[in-house]
């Protein structure tokens, strides 16, 4: 039988509180796909949400989990690199006025990217953390109160941000480039 887990003075806990952010990234990323305008509205809302989630995750709740689980899978390691890329992304975007060719391709890579990542991460993080003796209650209140100081204080600029700040983004495709140079191999008619 499951453990169950501990909520906190306000009755919520870590993981609670985390799955509610990916609903709500989710059901934002949804509207991003339906809408025809506002997209990006929609998408700084986004972009503000995942900044915030990850840096609560990557300060709070993932050293936690380092210093409790035993992780042999490397399933870590492994959130650490898929936020690594999706805060890479976020950083581009944040750098992107939204009339740009790709730039709605890659806001539809990074939900293709958090999508992904929100599986994992409640298929087998939330499940190593359910199984750990962490009071999920008492680090539900800390996650929470950082939430607020940095919707309150705002994210400072994490290592993608600085990165794509210094570098600048790359502003075409290689392959539509390329696309100008190559001769389009054709097949040949048989003759009738």
């Amino acid at each position: 039988m499951p453990r169950k887990e501990k909520t906190s003075k306000t009755g919520s806990n870590a993981l609670s509180m985390l799955k509610e952010d990916h609903a709500k990234v989710k059901q934002l990323f949804d509207e991003f796909e339906e809408k025809s305008s506002s997209k990006a509205d929609i998408l700084d809302e986004i972009l503000q949400e995942l900044k915030v989630h990850a840096a609560v995750e990557e300060q709070l709740f993932y050293p936690v989990l380092r210093q409790t689980i035993k992780d042999e899978e490397g399933i870590m390691d492994e959130a650490d690199e898929e936020h690594h890329v999706a805060k890479l992304l976020i950083a581009e975007l944040d750098n992107m006025e939204g009339d740009e060719d790709n730039w709605e391709a890659k806001a539809i890579v990074l939900a293709e990217n958090i999508s992904y990542h929100i599986k994992e991460e409640e298929d087998k993080i939330f499940k190593e953390a359910r199984k750990a003796p962490i009071d999920l209650g008492t680090l539900g209140e800390q996650m929470a109160q950082l939430k607020e100081k940095l919707q309150a204080d705002g994210v400072p600029p994490d290592a993608e941000a600085k990165m794509i700040a210094s570098a600048g983004l790359r502003g075409d495709s290689p392959a539509k480039k390329a696309q100008q140079k190559v001769e389009v191999p054709m097949k040949q008619r048989k003759a009738s």
